[in-house]
C-alpha cells in the first residue's frame, strides 16, 4: 500500500521516465540538422504511440479532458492531447538552441510584468505543467531586464539539468534547486537584483502542505509552499502560461494573483489560503479556454491520503 506522504499528486514521481540523455541527444541531432518541419512528422507516431501504450496516462487524460470539455473526449481529443505535449517538448530543442525565429509568439499582459520589474524587487512567477514554460523563459533571455529563473524541487532540478545539458550544456545556469543550503540565499539573491522566479505550482512531492480547493468542477490538492514562499520574502505574484497554439504559434500571457510586498505576518495564512484559491481559478480558466495544454498525465482529483 502506498503511505500517504507519496501518494496522489506524486504519483508522477513514481512514473518510470521513457526518455534518456541519449534518446535526448539524438533528438536534438535530428531536428536541428532535419529542420523543425520535417521532425515533425516523426511526433504523430510518437503520439500515437503513447497513447496506445501508456493506459495509465491515457486514462488520466480522458478524465481531465471530460472536465475541461464538459463532455466526453474523442480518441482524437485524446490523441491531440498527447501530440500537444509531444510538440512542446520538441520544440523546447530549438528554444533552448536559440532559434526563436521559428515561432510566431504572442505576449498578453506584458504591461503587468513590466509595472512589477520597475519597482525593482523581482516577482515571482506561478505557472504550471500547462504549455511550455521554456517559451516564456525565451521571451525573457530576448528582452533586457527579464531574466526568469527556474525554481525547483532538488531532484527535479538534477533531472531537467541533465536533460538540458544533453540538448544545450549553457542552459544549466537559469534553475535554483531547492532543499540546498544556499537554496533561500540564492532565490533572496535573485529577487533583490530585480529578476523573476518561475515555479510551476500544480504539483506536490506528496508530504508538502497542500490547500484543498475547487478546481474543474471538484475540489483538488494545490501545494501551498510556493506561495508560502512568497508571502515570506514579500514579494508580488504573477500568473504565467505559455499555451501552444499549434503549428509554431504559442501565446504568453501573465496575469496578477497576489501582492504580498505590504502583507503583515498575522494576515499571512488567510493571504495565502486566497491566493492559492486565485491561482486555481486561474488555471481553471487557461484549462477550459487551452484544453489541450494542461499536461498532468495523473489521477489529480485524487486525495492524497487515498493510497
Amino acid at each position: 500500500m502506498t503511505t500517504p506522504e507519496i501518494s496522489q499528486q506524486a504519483e508522477w514521481i513514481r512514473r518510470p521516465e521513457r526518455s534518456n540523455r541519449t534518446m535526448l541527444r539524438v533528438m536534438t541531432w535530428i531536428s536541428l540538422r532535419l529542420g523543425r518541419t520535417p521532425a515533425r512528422f516523426v511526433l504523430a507516431g510518437i503520439s500515437l504511440y503513447f497513447l496506445l501504450f501508456a493506459p495509465a496516462a491515457k486514462a488520466a487524460s480522458r478524465a481531465y479532458l471530460r472536465r475541461a470539455l464538459d463532455r466526453e473526449p474523442s480518441f482524437a481529443d485524446v490523441f491531440r492531447h498527447f501530440h500537444s505535449f509531444a510538440s512542446t517538448i520538441h520544440d523546447r530543442l530549438f528554444l533552448l538552441n536559440g532559434r526563436f525565429d521559428l515561432f510566431q509568439v504572442e505576449v498578453h499582459g506584458e504591461d503587468v510584468v513590466q509595472e512589477v520589474l520597475a519597482i525593482g524587487r523581482g516577482a515571482i512567477l506561478l505557472g504550471a505543467h500547462m504549455g511550455s514554460f521554456e517559451v516564456v523563459r525565451a521571451i525573457g533571455r530576448r528582452q533586457p531586464g527579464l531574466r526568469v529563473v527556474m525554481v525547483m524541487y532538488e531532484e527535479n532540478a538534477r533531472k531537467l539539468n541533465a536533460a538540458l545539458a544533453a540538448i544545450n550544456p549553457a542552459a544549466v545556469q537559469d534553475i535554483i534547486p531547492l532543499g540546498q543550503l544556499d537554496s533561500m540565499l540564492r532565490v533572496q539573491g535573485c529577487l533583490d537584483q530585480g529578476m523573476v522566479l518561475g515555479v510551476l505550482s500544480d504539483r506536490t512531492l506528496g508530504g508538502d502542505p497542500t490547500l484543498r480547493v475547487p478546481f474543474l468542477g471538484a475540489d483538488a490538492e494545490f501545494p501551498v509552499g510556493p506561495m508560502r514562499l512568497a508571502a515570506m520574502l514579500r514579494r508580488p505574484v504573477l500568473f504565467m502560461s505559455g499555451l501552444y497554439l499549434g503549428s509554431n504559434r504559442y501565446a504568453i500571457h501573465f496575469e496578477r494573483l497576489a501582492d504580498f510586498s505590504e502583507l503583515e505576518r498575522s494576515d499571512r495564512d488567510a493571504a495565502v489560503r486566497s491566493a492559492v484559491t486565485a491561482y486555481a481559478a486561474c488555471l481553471e480558466r487557461q484549462c477550459r479556454a487551452a484544453p489541450y495544454n494542461w499536461f498532468n498525465f495523473f489521477d489529480f482529483w485524487r486525495p492524497k491520503d487515498v493510497a
